[in-house]
């Protein structure tokens, strides 16, 4: 779908993700620095840090996005192609500073951003890049170098693969434990924004490119390709919310996993398959709020209950990563894609450099685009 098999002009690939504590000393640490100017009370931070230390003190994140760097450098490998991944967080060690200055020690002028999130808001795009233009400032790296993102993935054909294949694997999970596969319900869990995100997400004046939208288009194609293999002639299903924080008063999008959990048995049903779509790989939204919580809620209303894999490492979506990433270094060396970029969704495909005005923290924000007039997928450091 795209010419060559090389990644230049970029000199390194950047996976940034959110991160997490390795320890209990690093819990309320780490929830400090995520809450910063979020107006979060500390009582919630001490709740949500139980969450944590009912863990270890450890979050599945940090070993996923190890998993995911080797299993892409194996993948590039295998095309022949070496450039260097290294791997930045946003919130905790390694710190996108220190993969930026080991990226500065190797004297990399242009960096391809891959963020461990799939769809489009402001917590899910843009502020991944302004994270990585606060910490090009931060290290004072001169002349800047330009750091470009991969466009959003949640349509990509190995995202749509990873999570039909769980999905399936859940469901027959569920029917060897007894439940009747045509009478088990499908909740879609993705994380919960404020509304005022929501309304400012995708691209301005496109409503149908909004946060919930994408999952929407996503669900219009999953939900049918996993009733087709598991010979169901239908499934029912929700797209559900978890994980919200923030001042109580701010509304975020509902409804939440476990009251979605009680309106299905209050309706009959019998067994439910959570299935995380809304995440890339397992961390604490996942781990605790899904395998935990909400498993919780399912077995306190007598609803047979199972969670189905992330899209992880999963082979097919470590190359659709790999395919976004060449398709967007041919795009940066000014090559025509001899086909469309894939995209599964009737949304797609979405655009290799966001729109200005894209992915806004609140609607009605303006925002001047960071980076020398360059779009809001594309950062760079402070100007020489």
């Amino acid at each position: 779908m795209f010419p060559g098999t090389s990644l230049r002009p970029y000199d390194a690939v950047l996976l940034v993700s959110f991160g997490g504590p390795e320890g209990p000393d690093d819990v309320l640490p780490f929830l400090r620095r995520v809450a910063d100017g979020r107006a979060i009370p500390e009582s919630r931070l001490e709740e949500v840090s139980r969450h944590y230390l009912a863990f270890g003190g450890v979050s599945p994140i940090n070993s996923r996005n190890r998993a995911l760097v080797s299993s892409l450098r194996a993948e590039l490998d295998r095309r022949g192609v070496d450039t260097p991944i290294v791997w930045g967080n946003r919130n905790w060690h390694p710190f996108l500073d220190e993969a930026l200055l080991g990226l500065a020690g190797r004297g990399a002028r242009r960096i391809l951003m891959l963020p461990t999130s799939a769809y489009a808001c402001y917590s899910g795009c843009r502020q991944y890049r302004e994270d990585v233009e606060g910490a090009l400032r931060r290290i004072g790296w001169t002349p800047p170098p330009v750091v470009e993102r991969t466009r959003v993935y949640f349509d990509s054909p190995g995202f749509l693969e990873a999570n039909v294949q769980a999905i399936v694997e859940s469901f027959l999970r569920l029917a060897s434990a007894g439940a009747d596969l045509d009478r088990i319900d499908l909740a879609l869990v993705t994380h919960s924004i404020p509304l005022a995100m929501e309304r400012g997400s995708g691209e301005p004046d496109r409503p149908e490119t909004r946060y919930t939208a994408q999952h929407e288009a996503l669900a219009r194609v999953l939900v049918p390709e996993a009733a087709r293999r598991l010979g169901l002639r239908r499934i029912r299903y929700g797209l559900v919310f978890c994980s919200r924080s923030g001042p109580p008063h701010a509304p975020w999008l509902e409804p939440d996993v476990n009251e979605y959990l009680g309106r299905l048995a209050a309706s009959g049903a019998q067994a439910v398959c959570c299935a995380p779509i809304g995440f890339v790989s397992d961390h604490m939204e996942v781990v605790y709020d899904l395998d935990v919580e909400a498993k919780a809620t399912a077995d306190g209303l007598g609803l047979s209950y199972d969670r189905a894999a992330t899209a992880g490492t999963h082979p097919a979506f470590v190359r659709s990563l790999a395919d976004l990433m060449l398709e967007r270094a041919a795009v940066a060396r000014g090559e025509a894609l001899d086909a469309p970029p894939a995209s599964i969704t009737d949304i797609g495909p979405w655009h290799e450099e966001c729109r200005p005005g894209a992915c806004l923290e609140r609607e009605g924000d303006v925002r001047v685009e960071a980076g020398r007039g360059r779009t809001a997928c594309t950062s760079s450091g402070p100007a020489a």
